[in-house]
């Protein structure tokens, strides 16, 4: 696929010019660590929310909640690899050059981006497991969705995407994240009972020192603990 027109006319390359022109005017440390934050630090910040996830998920009163939240997130990272696999033919059909192999007074922040453009791995990878991580939990997939949309970002300022790069990312990532969470859960969910029921490896599923709650007794105290939950912490997957 041949590059793209370097005229203004084009909204891709303007944007591209745009954002990738601000490393002009920015110190040296920090299109460093731009490029670092962009290249593995949200990768990483990524990582660390899903454990992060996995472990509140495992706090669930029943085993057959926490199995089931415990499957959502686990779909987030493995959603995650699918899509960059999937990733892999399309960007040898499409074959588009990266930016600044083609256009004149891009800011390179990293070496070695020597394959094709579309689609942005990175951006691919962040935003399954933004969107993974959303329907196992509303408020962890929130923080994971603005840590994919950052990174979208920073790929388009370090000089090796264009914007539509990452914009393909992020449909390609939320697709497979939502489109195959029915069959990922109808697999992973009798995966994650039967591990929680194990001696040896079951606290990877449920803590069972948390326990089924006990009913309230009086009407009074039933309204006071349906008041006291908290909607945001119910997963989209249970």
């Amino acid at each position: 696929m041949a590059g793209l027109d370097e005229s203004g006319s084009n909204p891709d390359v303007g944007l591209l010019y745009d954002i990738n022109g601000l490393a002009k005017d920015t110190p040296s440390w920090f299109d460093g660590a731009m490029a670092f934050v962009g290249e593995y630090g949200l990768l990483l910040a990524l990582v660390l929310l899903v454990v992060w996830c996995w472990w509140g998920q495992r706090k669930r009163g029943t085993l057959d909640d926490a199995a089931t939240s415990v499957a959502a997130v686990v779909w987030a990272p493995l959603a995650a690899g699918i899509a960059v696999l999937i990733n892999v033919p399309i960007r040898g059909f499409v074959e588009r050059p990266r930016p600044f192999r083609v256009h004149r007074g891009i800011e390179l922040l990293v070496d070695g981006k020597n394959d094709y453009s579309f689609v942005s791995d990175h951006a691919t990878l962040a935003m399954a497991i933004g969107a993974g991580l959303f329907v196992a939990n509303r408020k962890f997939g929130l923080v994971g969705l603005g840590l994919a949309a950052l990174e979208g970002f920073c790929r388009v300022f370090m000089g090796v995407h264009y914007p539509t790069d990452v914009v393909g990312g992020f449909a390609l990532g939320t697709a497979v994240a939502l489109l195959l969470s029915p069959l990922a859960m109808a697999l992973l969910t009798p995966l994650t009972k039967m591990i929680g029921r194990s001696g040896r490896a079951g606290w990877l599923v449920w803590d069972r020192k948390v326990g089924p709650v006990a009913a309230p007794l009086s009407g009074t105290a039933r309204q006071s603990g349906a008041a006291s939950a908290d909607p945001d912490e119910r997963d989209l997957a249970a």
